[in-house]
């Protein structure tokens, strides 16, 4: 399954009032595993940023000035999302500024069953609690520490973390070589170059407990089924 977890940064609280976005930041995400791949850009509003919204980003308008308008980039952002689920935290402000801004570049926008808020998962699992992104993090121990001003990019890759924990959390990585397999796959025509552990585990059985099994196959003869596996394990390793 493959979504797209994003934030944004705007120049205030409503387009209807002629606020404007001036970054969005997205990583894309498959089976609940954020796979590397991220879409980012900073956006020229057309228009200057008030004092307000620079201390919350730090965006200037001399920074902004020769950035890219909303309807140049639109495209690539309709492409990298494709038909994925939309993540974000307190959705329908980041969705009102996108679903602006497509419509008045003469784009179609995305529909509300396409959006996922985790905003709203987080006050039906932690009912009472804070539900910033900070305090998701905190709850989590997730490092924010990166975090001095909003930025779109690194708050979508936080979230990604985040959501990770709301749906599920850690047990989420059993499948975590799947996801990294498909996304690898989905690049490279197919083919998939597994990377090995820079560090092996180290074993969990105790000495006892290897001699104890070697024991138990001894025991059981040379014409157990084991020992077509563990013979065939033992030539893989001498090939």
């Amino acid at each position: 399954m493959r979504e797209i977890v994003f934030d944004t940064e705007t120049t205030g609280l409503d387009p209807k009032t002629g606020d404007r976005l001036v970054e969005i930041g997205c990583v894309e995400v498959v089976n609940r595993f954020p796979t590397g791949r991220n879409f980012h850009v900073y956006i020229n509003p057309g228009r200057s940023v008030p004092k307000e919204a620079f201390d919350v980003h730090g965006l200037s308008d001399e920074f902004l000035a020769d950035k890219p308008r909303f309807e140049q980039v639109a495209d690539d952002f309709i492409a990298f999302v494709g038909e994925a689920q939309l993540v974000a935290h307190n959705a329908s402000f980041d969705m009102g500024f996108i679903n602006f801004e497509l419509k008045a570049s003469g784009r179609s926008v995305f529909g509300a069953e396409r959006v996922i808020d985790t905003l709203m998962m987080a006050r039906r699992k932690h009912p009472g609690a804070p539900a910033s992104l900070d305090a998701l993090c905190n709850r989590y121990g997730i490092d924010r520490s990166k975090r001095i001003k909003h930025g779109a990019l690194l708050d979508a890759e936080l979230l990604a973390e985040v959501y990770l924990e709301l749906t599920g959390g850690r047990q989420a990585g059993l499948d975590l070589t799947v996801a990294v397999q498909a996304a690898s796959a989905s690049e490279t025509g197919g083919r998939v170059a597994l990377r090995p552990r820079p560090v092996p585990l180290p074993s969990r059985l105790s000495p006892a407990e290897a001699d104890a099994h070697a024991a138990f196959i001894a025991a059981i003869g040379e014409k157990a089924l084991w020992n077509a596996y563990s013979g065939s394990d033992e030539r893989a390793e001498t090939a």
